[in-house]
Order: C-alpha cells, then sequence, then structure tokens
C-alpha cells in the first residue's frame, strides 16, 4: 500500500458495466478503494484534481479524446500511476505497447467475449497489478539511445556464447533501450517477459523495426543464430537445448512457475545447465521473484550475471530478490547494461 490508509484507485473508462465491474473488483480487497470513476478522460481529468489518486485505470478507446493521447498528455503535466485496460486482440496489443512507452506501468488485457465473466475470473490479477502499480516509479526512467547511430559491430560470429534476458513489470521498455544499444552482430538472445499470448508477437514485430538485431516470437526447436534474439511466446516457456553443435530453442506448455508461463526461472535453470560459462544473464524490472533462483543456477555453473539496478527500475522486485539470492556479479543502471554486455563478449572473444 502507499500508506497506512488503502491504496486509492481512479476508473477510467467508457463502458457503464466495465466501471461498475473494476470498482467491485476493486473495493473487495482490504487494501484498496475505488474514490470515482469516470466515463471519458475530460471528466477523468477533473476527478484526478479532486481525489488525488494513487493508481488510475485507463481505458484506450474512449469518446472525446482517446486513451493514449490523455496518458501522453497526463505524464508530462503530472505523472501518476496508470493500468490500461486493454482488449486482448493484435490491435489491441500494439496500443498497449504504445501506452506504455508513453509511461504506463502495466495493463490488464480484456477477454474477447464475455467480460463480465472474464474480468471476474482476474480479480486477483487485477488487484495485484493495482498494487504493483502503486509501488512502481513513473516518470522518465529510460536512457533513449538516437536510432541514427547504431553499435560498431564487433566482428563477432561464434554460436558458443549466448545471452540470456529476463523482466516483467516495466520490461517492455527496458528490453528495448537494452536491444537498441547493442550491435547487429551479437551472440543469440533469449528473452522471457511475462506477457500473454497475442502480445508477445507484436511485442517481438516491434523490437524488430527498432534494432540492429533480428528480433522474432521464438518457435519450437528453430536454430538460435547470433544477431537474432527470441522471444517467448505468451503462454509458453522458453529454454535452450543442444543438439550436436547447435542451440535450439524448446517451448513448452508446463505447468506456471512463479505463477507464471513463460518464466524466467525456466529459461535461466536451461541456460546454466546447457550453456554454463558461455551464458551472460540479464535480469531486470519485475515484481516478484521469478528469475533470482534461475540466475543463482547461472552463476553457480560459472555465467556472468548482471541485475538492472533500482534506480532506473520500474519496480525492483525481480533484480533485488536475484541481488539478495547472491546470484549476480554486478549491478547497473539499464543504460549502463548493454556496454557491460558487449565488453563482456569481447573479453569471451579475446580468449578464443
Amino acid at each position: 500500500m502507499k500508506s497506512k490508509n488503502k491504496t486509492r484507485v481512479l476508473v477510467v473508462d467508457d463502458s457503464a458495466l466495465i466501471r461498475q465491474l473494476l470498482t467491485k473488483i476493486i473495493n473487495d480487497q482490504p487494501d484498496l478503494c475505488v474514490v470515482d470513476t469516470a466515463p471519458d478522460p475530460l471528466v477523468a481529468r477533473e476527478l484526478i484534481k479532486r481525489h488525488n489518486p494513487d493508481v488510475l485505470t485507463l481505458d484506450v478507446e474512449m469518446p472525446r479524446m482517446d486513451g493514449l493521447d490523455f496518458l501522453e498528455r497526463l505524464m508530462r503535466l503530472r505523472p501518476m500511476p496508470v493500468l490500461m485496460v486493454s482488449s486482448l486482440t493484435e490491435q489491441g496489443s500494439e496500443v498497449t505497447l504504445r501506452a506504455l512507452e508513453l509511461g504506463a506501468v502495466d495493463y490488464i488485457a480484456k477477454p474477447k467475449i464475455d467480460i463480465a465473466s472474464g474480468l471476474t475470473a482476474y480479480a486477483e490479477q487485477i488487484a495485484e497489478k493495482i498494487r504493483i502499480c502503486a509501488q512502481a516509479k513513473v516518470g522518465s526512467q529510460y536512457h533513449k539511445a538516437p536510432a541514427s547511430s547504431p553499435r560498431p559491430q564487433l566482428g563477432y560470429r561464434s554460436t558458443e556464447q549466448l545471452i540470456f534476458v529476463g523482466a516483467s513489470t516495466g520490461g517492455t521498455e527496458a528490453i528495448k533501450e537494452f536491444l537498441i544499444d547493442l550491435p547487429a552482430d551479437m551472440p543469440g538472445i533469449l528473452i522471457t517477459q511475462h506477457m500473454p499470448e497475442n502480445f508477445t508477437r507484436t511485442f517481438a514485430e516491434r523490437l524488430d523495426s527498432l534494432c540492429s538485431l533480428r528480433v522474432k516470437e521464438a518457435e519450437h526447436r528453430e536454430r538460435v543464430l547470433p544477431g537474432h534474439v527470441y522471444i517467448a511466446p505468451g503462454n509458453q516457456h522458453l529454454s535452450i537445448q543442444r543438439s550436436g553443435a547447435n542451440y535450439l530453442t524448446c517451448l513448452s506448455d508446463a505447468p506456471l512457475v512463479n505463477r507464471h508461463r513463460p518464466a524466467v526461472d525456466v529459461l535461466f535453470a536451461s541456460a546454466a545447465q546447457v550453456v554454463a560459462q558461455n551464458a551472460i544473464g540479464v535480469i531486470m524490472t519485475g515484481m516478484g521473484r521469478d528469475g533470482a533462483q534461475g540466475l543463482l543456477q547461472m552463476h553457480q555453473a560459472g555465467a556472468y550475471t548482471l541485475a538492472q539496478d533500482e534506480a532506473s527500475c520500474i519496480v525492483f522486485g525481480m533484480p533485488k530478490e536475484a541481488i539478495a539470492a547472491g546470484g549476480v556479479d554486478r549491478v547497473l543502471p539499464l543504460n549502463q547494461l548493454a556496454t557491460a554486455v558487449i565488453e563482456r563478449v569481447g573479453q569471451r572473444m579475446n580468449r578464443v
């Protein structure tokens, strides 16, 4: 909670049904309460001034002002934690990623059908996301690398080294800034970011358009190539396997780990077992402890491990747990992680 009092939430949605459902879900929690609701951003603007809420839930498609336009103005004039309410569609995922770029902390993916029972089924998740938002740091957290000045290439084409990245809340922007800072000929990179189905493909396509590296949603049993980034698909664990001289991706619908699928621990544990000292592990912003044990296993297997520092994290949960577990070699700001990885890759190259 923000204080000894309840976390105070303003619900903004043009649907009276959604406003009613979210209000009930939030007010049923002992530590949360809805201070008011608004049918559009213009009403919301006045209610923000009146109530000074801790968290805002914001729909995307609304009358009088688009949710993204409102979010952009809000984050410029009065930054506050915002939880987006987005449809679970391809179009909805594109808009949601844009909202996260503008400064939203997280999002609720509305079911495409039977919204009433769907949202009620997500009640615990919605409440947890609001709690995360209440703890999150908002504002300009990230270093923006100029797209016109790509990193010089390393002259590196070996398939021995691999880089593994895990993130959750705040991770879409952190991963983007990390990858933008890497040259096109890095070792293969595997990433688990907590996201639902339909969002990860859009996320990968967005990164691919911005980065020198080739970014794609991972497929089952494809060869991991230098200069390529593989994003774990929503609702599937991603891990690494060895087949002769090649590394292959492996996708699985095995049970949730740390309440997640994909889970960072699954990816990191496979890196420890299969890649060992030739792996580099990076854990970024996110709530919870997913990835902490996996990164420790990587560290114990001889991998080089990095964690994003508290000041540059939206939520310092996952890196904090990894550091406490003793599995982190270096703790660095987001805008120094890429340089540290490049330097490590160069050191390993020089040893060969």
